[in-house]
Order: C-alpha cells, then structure tokens, then sequence
C-alpha cells in the first residue's frame, strides 16, 4: 500500500508539473487597440506632433497683460465669446489713478485761468486807478508850481517877505510832484501795454507742461482698463475679480509661474496647427512648394488635410512638454506652421495635441491623395468587388 500511494503521489506532482508547463507556454491574446494608431499615408511621410492654435499671420496666439498693476474689480467677457477690436474686457482698481488725474486737471485748468488773466490785461478797472493817479500826479505838480510862482513873486519883491529856506522848499516841491507825474505816467503807460510777453511766454510754457502731465495721467488711467487689441475669441482667463495683476501677469496656481491674464485667439472659423519636428528629420522636410500634411485627431480616426503655411527658421528645444521654462530636455525641433479650416460636425480647440504627418505632394498625373490611407483604400476595392458595384 505503501509503494502504491508513493507511486500515485508521484504521479499527481508529474500531471501538475505538465499542466504548469503547459499554462506557462501559452501566451495570452492582446486586447484590441481602442482606436487604431495614425498610419503614414505618404511613401516618404516624416511624423510629428502638433498643437492647434487659432490661426495668426505672424506669432501664436495673443496673450495679454496690463501694463499697470492692480486688484481686479471687474471682468466684462467669458471665455469662448467673440469680441471686438477696441471692446473692454477687464477693469481694474483704479481709484488712486483717478484722484491723481482729477488733480492733475484742476492744476492745468488754474494754469490756463492765469495765462488767460495775463492776455486779457490791462484790466479796465486797474487802467482806471493808474489814470487817476497820473491825474493826481499832474494835479499835485499844478499845485506846487502855483506855490512857487507866488513865493517866487513875493520874494522878488521883498527878499525880507520870504525867507530863502522857505523858497529852497517850495522848488524842491515842485522837483517832487514832476518825478512824481513822471512815475505815474510811467506806471500808466505799462499798465496800458499789459502784461509782459516773456511772462505770457513762461505761463504758456507752464500751461502745457500741465496739460501734458494731465493727458499721460488720463492715458495712464485708460490703462486700468484692459481692451481687445483685434477681433477674436476669449480663449481663456487667468484672472478672478479679486486677483492681483501685474504686467508680469498672474500667478498661476498649476503652473506655479506667471501666465497672461487673458488670451485670445481669432474667430475659430480657420485654426492652425503648429508642428514641431525632430531636428534629425529637418533635412528631409520636402520643398516648401511640394509640402503637404495630414492631421490626425488622437483617440479617433478623423484625419483632416493640411495648408502648408510657413517655416518658423530657428531650431529651438521642445518645452511644449509642460509649457515650463524650467523644464529640460535634449530634443531641439522645427516649428511648421499649417491651417485648415475648422470642421462643423468636429470638436477641436486651440492647445488640442494632433499627430501630424508631413509628405511631399503626389507627382503630376497621379491622382490627388484623397484623405483615405492604402489600407482604407484597399477595403473600398474590395468591398467595390464584392458587391459588384466596381467602376
């Protein structure tokens, strides 16, 4: 009994050793792809990744940012509306600004007041009083010259009736009231010919010196207020009312750098796409003239036809990787620069990743590439033959 039991033990550890050996060996079956991978429809096609962006003739999108720092008070715009060139989109404090420029203004307005008192003279009322005195002056000088022709007379008839102290006085008076008259006609011709030129010249001067500061202040105050530069779309918004903005931007809570307080695209009806290829593929980009590229959406099989644009000529690093200028990498690329026009039934917006293939045009007697790859091509005929519906 003994042996026996041995025998089948043995027996049982070699049945489970085969079965372990033979699960081992088999392999188990992949799961299907979700969607089938982005094949090259082009004989010499070269591959890169892309970003949609909406379509500019020169730059990337816009990005913008106040050129004053402020706590935001007010946001006039949502993201994904169409606005227009010159329309207001964010305002911010500006109530220590205002109160400047109210001074600034009072201060040029009080310029003006004295430059226009300065040509208005001479006064009629000040005229008046340095006419009258000019007839006192002359009254005076009748007065003392009277005196003296009667001291004069007395005295040339009896030195002893006058004494020579007395006569000395009564000329030396009559001295007095002609500088007198001679002073108040004086002060009345330079009344008459009012204020002086090189006054009026220095509060002109003084007048638009204010002026300008006023207008620089009142410039100074539109900046609070941050308007759209071109007609476009509000692609995002960094700012809350409440936020702190500067002209570095705000600070972003992902990113943990500085990100532009609005940024806007043009209208969505035309995007582009901005590939960057590998700097070891550069050289076999195909001639500018003969360049075509097709775009394909990840997670679908829609693929979209390319305009070859222009080349951005300066090899730079890839950091579109985490959009961090701090991020390092090895990889240099070429930024291509395609559009397209947006499709109605499909959804796509701007920072959208694409694959992109680029290849050289179809030769000239060949048929155009239709948008369908060799394989979709090879289905249709053979679906075409099947069915007996083939040209």
């Amino acid at each position: 009994m003994r042996n026996q039991m041995l025998i089948a033990i043995a027996a049982l550890g070699i049945l489970v050793g085969a079965v372990n050996a033979f699960l081992a060996v088999q392999q188990k079956k992949p799961q299907p792809p979700v969607f089938n991978p982005a094949q090259n429809p082009y004989e010499k096609g070269i591959y890169s990744n892309g970003i949609i962006e909406s379509y500019q003739a020169t730059g990337e999108n816009i990005n913008l940012y106040p050129e004053v720092a402020g706590v935001v008070t007010q946001i006039m715009v949502a993201e994904g509306q169409t606005v227009m060139q010159g329309q207001p989109l964010l305002k911010m404090d500006d109530s220590i600004q205002r109160a400047t420029v109210e001074q600034q203004r009072s201060q040029a307005e009080a310029a003006l007041a004295l430059l226009e008192e300065l040509k208005a003279q001479p006064r009629k009322e000040v005229l008046d009083v340095s006419l009258a005195q000019l007839d006192y002056a002359a009254a005076n000088l009748q007065t003392a010259e009277t005196q003296l022709q009667k001291q004069q007379a007395s005295y040339d008839l009896d030195p002893r009736s006058v004494s020579k102290d007395t006569l000395d006085n009564a000329i030396n008076a009559v001295n007095a009231a002609r500088a007198n008259l001679e002073v108040a006609s004086r002060n009345y011709q330079l009344t008459k010919a009012g204020a002086w030129s090189y006054d009026i010249r220095n509060q002109e001067r003084q007048y638009a010196a204010l002026s300008n500061t006023y207008q620089a202040g009142l410039a100074l105050l539109k900046k609070y207020t941050v308007y759209a530069p071109a007609d476009g779309v509000i692609l995002s918004i960094g700012a809350a009312i409440g936020s702190y903005v500067s002209p570095q931007g705000i600070y972003g809570t992902y990113t943990s750098g500085m990100d532009p307080v609005l940024v806007m695209g043009k209208p969505e009806n035309e995007l582009a796409v901005r590939c960057y290829v590998d700097e070891i593929l550069v050289h076999r980009l195909p001639d500018p003239a003969k360049m075509r590229a097709q775009m394909f959406i990840r997670g679908t099989k829609i693929r979209i036809p390319l305009e070859y644009v222009r080349v951005q000529p300066y090899i730079s690093p890839k950091i579109q990787l985490s959009n961090r200028r701090t991020e390092r990498v090895d990889v240099r690329v070429l930024p291509v620069l395609f559009r397209f026009q947006k499709p109605k039934d499909i959804q796509l917006y701007p920072g959208q990743l694409v694959d992109v293939y680029i290849g050289e045009e179809a030769p000239a007697g060949e048929k155009a590439f239709s948008g369908e790859t060799q394989a979709d091509a090879a289905m249709k005929e053979k679906e075409q033959e099947r069915t007996g519906s083939k040209p």
